[in-house]
């Protein structure tokens, strides 16, 4: 069964904020807002979970959240996920989930709030079901994250120029979502190129809510695209024995697969760019997730994955060590000893070694358009290692 995903603690929105105009020790937001499936998510559905009596998922167990918080969190990885990174980065404290919030003292002021849900998809749970597809996770698609936020919004501030000054000082990061329109589809047994169609709707349903942001106040946002998914072990499992000139002979990558998703990611970015010449004052940031992570998929040992990038570092075995019927944290799957040699971690999911990687190269290099670091520059604040965790946020 999936998680209600209206089931959302009565507090006021205030303290999940307390934003203040001072900026934090890079100068350049005062918060983080995030919505976004389990790319981001760093522990909402957990709490949905806990609420409403359903079977845990697999990721709240261990080895999930071994490598940085020595526990786990909620995150789909064995530790710090990309917007852990960001605020890292920005000086910020972790972003807590916007289910875990209970009272002011759990909060820092500048702090922010994600929304995110892993398994969230960007269309609506009803499009889906009407296609054959039950979301097993979550009904928290990107429209109900938005109407989370939107709900209390009015507790944040008291006239509209508090709110959009709130809006005009935070990072917003629009995901990643999408990528479970798809994935949920293809798991279910849908051939990707009924999956098409699909493509246009999920682009419209980000565009419709960047829009929405943007006429609240939002200044800045992120908007990632999706990532090679022909790279995924899990993909890779459920296409085993296709014809050879279905990979890449450079990557072992399904080629077709990766196409598709640079198809999502071109109508993506000429939709943003329609936005930028309507909205000339806001910095809509493309971020190339993309290309990000094919540089480890292209060279896995120059980026330190001796073990490859293609294989998880925990699962149920096979050549790609997923399996869906033996998940991550099941009894009888297996977990290498050394994460960080791996970029996967889970067939679905990445190591916080991989998204380290892309972080650097999305926020401190050259993978977003415009480039964020010549926005933000970010390089000044050090990110911690995973020797020296300070759990901030569970």
């Amino acid at each position: 069964m999936g998680i209600s995903s209206y089931f959302f603690p009565m507090i006021p929105f205030l303290a999940l904020l307390l934003i203040t105009g001072t900026l934090h020790a890079n100068g350049c937001y005062t918060s983080i807002i995030s919505f976004g499936d389990s790319l981001a998510d760093t522990g909402n559905l957990k709490q949905l979970t806990s609420k409403s009596n359903s079977p845990p998922p697999h990721f709240l167990f261990p080895p999930y959240g071994e490598t940085f918080f020595h526990k786990p969190t909620g995150r789909c990885s064995n530790g710090r996920l990309i917007i852990d990174f960001i605020a890292e980065s920005l000086g910020i404290p972790l972003i807590p989930p916007s289910q875990d919030v209970r009272d002011n003292s759990l909060i820092e002021k500048g702090q922010g709030v994600n929304f995110a849900v892993a398994g969230a998809t960007a269309l609506d749970s009803s499009f889906h079901e009407a296609q054959g597809v039950v979301n097993q996770y979550t009904n928290a698609s990107l429209g109900v994250q938005m109407e989370w936020f939107k709900y209390w919004l009015p507790s944040v501030c008291t006239t509209p120029s508090d709110c959009k000054n709130i809006l005009r000082t935070s990072l917003i990061l629009m995901g990643e979502i999408g990528g479970n329109d798809y994935n949920h589809a293809v798991i279910a047994g849908k051939p990707i190129n009924e999956l098409k169609s699909y493509v246009p709707l999920v682009i419209n349903t980000i565009i419709s809510s960047i829009n929405e942001l943007i006429e609240l106040g939002a200044e800045t946002l992120v908007v990632p695209g999706n990532l090679p998914i022909g790279c995924s072990a899990a993909y890779l499992t459920i296409y085993y024995g296709s014809d050879k000139a279905d990979y890449d002979n450079k990557t072992g990558c399904l080629t077709a697969l990766n196409k598709f998703a640079e198809w999502h990611n071109e109508l993506l970015q000429t939709s943003l760019t329609q936005i930028r010449e309507v909205h000339p004052n806001v910095n809509i940031i493309y971020a190339d997730y993309y290309n990000a992570a094919m540089q480890f998929f292209r060279s896995p040992e120059k980026y330190g994955f001796t073990n490859g990038a293609l294989k998880a570092c925990c699962g149920g075995g096979g050549p790609y060590n997923y399996n869906e019927l033996v998940e991550c944290a099941d009894p009888s799957s297996t977990t290498c000893a050394q994460p960080e040699t791996y970029a996967n971690w889970d067939g679905l999911h990445l190591t916080e070694a991989a998204y380290h990687v892309i972080f650097k190269s999305l926020f401190q290099g050259t993978y977003t358009t415009p480039q964020f670091n010549s926005l933000c520059p970010t390089s000044n604040v050090k990110v911690r290692d995973a020797s020296s965790s300070l759990v901030q946020s569970s």
